[in-house]
């Protein structure tokens, strides 16, 4: 199975495709928007070690887990700790708080993006605090809004997570919160309009940052997919996670 993958996609070209499109609309978009250049999370969920490997080969170092038995076997995978000494994981699926530990003593992790609530944001601190120095810096965090309001999906709602943000930022000195994110409602139609989930996260990104007397580059806002990180860029997205596009982009037929 794992040849037959390799054989029909371009890992490589995926990627190079991605990166090309992230430079063509930062050039498009609005000269108001105040934002970096969006990093590039590979979201590798489901895929095999081989094709981590080979992205990172490509220059890839960011790469995206749902699953914390996925993130828990690839983090410690041999191969990849062999040649991938720079990887960062990001976590980026529901953490359960009886899977706290489990995650937080794994190789090379790099940021949750998935903190919706203050008793795992306390959880985490408190975790972190145990299994890292003092010498050692805070484990990176975003804050997940569910923009959407889809009961489906987790995530905090847009009005609270103002208050979680104080909180986390005035309390919980074992984590750098240093930023919020999204997942939105899937298959927006781009023909009505501006997406309300990208809409509602940049409210968000404003309150905080003028509640907070930040500037807008200093909070990281990850939103936008395969389907529309397009899209969100355009409107002020600073992390994007990418799978289907980098990873299940088809081999070019000779």
């Amino acid at each position: 199975m794992l040849r037959r993958t390799m054989a029909e996609f371009d890992i490589k070209a995926g990627l190079q495709q991605v990166l090309k499109r992230i430079d063509e609309v930062l050039l498009q978009r609005p000269k108001e928007i105040q934002a970096a250049k969006p990093l590039l999370v590979a979201v590798s969920k489901t895929k095999p070690a081989d094709a981590v490997i080979e992205a990172y080969k490509t220059g890839q170092r960011d790469f995206g887990e749902n699953y914390v038995q996925e993130l828990v076997e690839k983090s410690q995978h041999p191969e990849i700790l062999a040649q991938c000494p720079d990887i960062k994981w990001h976590f980026i699926g529901h953490l359960q708080n009886n899977k706290i530990n489990k995650i937080l003593s794994l190789p090379n992790l790099h940021m949750i993006q998935t903190v919706d609530s203050e008793k795992l944001a306390t959880k985490l601190d408190a975790a972190w605090s145990k299994f890292k120095p003092d010498t050692e810096p805070p484990l990176r965090v975003l804050i997940q809004i569910n923009t959407s309001g889809e009961e489906a999906k987790s995530g905090i709602e847009t009005k609270e997570a103002p208050k979680l943000y104080q909180f986390i930022s005035k309390n919980l000195k074992h984590l750098q919160l240093v930023g919020i994110m999204t997942i939105g409602a899937f298959g927006f139609d781009y023909s009505t309009g501006p997406n309300p989930d990208f809409v509602s996260l940049m409210d968000v990104h404003r309150s905080i940052c003028e509640a907070n007397s930040l500037t807008p580059n200093s909070v990281l806002v990850s939103m936008g997919m395969s389907n529309d990180y397009d899209r969100a860029i355009e409107m002020g997205s600073t992390v994007v996670r990418v799978g289907s596009s980098i990873f299940g982009h088809r081999a070019v037929k000779a």
